[in-house]
């Protein structure tokens, strides 16, 4: 039933799916092996809340209606423990109203069924991403655009130049700045993006550019 021990490394990435119906475990373990991704699979809420896999980093791939517990109060479950992994609700039409109620209370996204497995995999890796943001402390995307946006141009340039790896003498010759310059408009930067060093700028950066909306150009 599974293709993955949730007792392996806690940082590799762990997608988790609970839905009753068996062939669609097995396709989506297949499916979500097939791509490169490890994965395990429960029948039920109450066998996953039983496993090590709630704590695990990584994706969870929820069925909204179950037989005992369903998917929307196994949501509200991990919640209430502290759980905050990305959910991706799986929904039959006639639950598309209940799956789009708990996006408000913090789901991150929802596909119906019969499933598109271009969407599927595309939208675990945006969770798994989202989920890898999170725990390295990174504030959403949105807000890392709204830090980025408040840049001054030449803040901008600089900041962009130094993501690339580049050092202030070589961002400096780039400008046509002195380094002085450059060292000024990068401790500016620095304030507005909140970060304290070169890598945690450059991280930020490359959420901003990697994100499924576009980048940053």
């Amino acid at each position: 039933m599974t293709a993955a021990d949730p007792a392996r490394d806690a940082e590799v990435p762990l997608i988790r799916i609970v839905d009753d119906d068996p062939n669609l475990r097995d396709a989506l373990l297949f499916m979500l092996s097939q791509e490169g991704w490890q994965a395990v699979a429960f029948p039920d809420g109450e066998s996953f809340l039983r496993s090590e896999a709630p704590s695990a980093p990584g994706v969870l791939i929820l069925d909204v209606r179950m037989p005992g517990m369903s998917g929307i109060e196994l949501h509200r479950e991990l919640r209430r423990r502290g759980f905050e992994q990305p959910v991706i609700f799986l929904t039959a039409h006639g639950d598309i109203d209940m799956a789009v109620e708990e996006l408000r209370r913090g789901a991150f996204h929802f596909l119906q069924k019969p499933l598109d497995p271009e969407k599927l995999l595309s939208a675990v890796a945006q969770a798994v991403e989202l989920d890898k943001r999170r725990r390295l402390g990174m504030p959403p995307v949105e807000e890392i655009r709204a830090r980025i946006a408040a840049l001054r141009p030449r803040e901008r340039e600089v900041m962009s130049l130094l993501a690339e790896g580049r050092l202030n003498a070589d961002i400096a010759d780039r400008l046509g700045l002195s380094i002085r310059t450059v060292e000024a408009h990068r401790a500016s930067a620095y304030v507005k993006l909140r970060v304290k060093n070169a890598a945690e700028a450059a991280a930020l950066w490359a959420a901003a550019q990697t994100d499924e909306d576009g980048g940053l150009g």
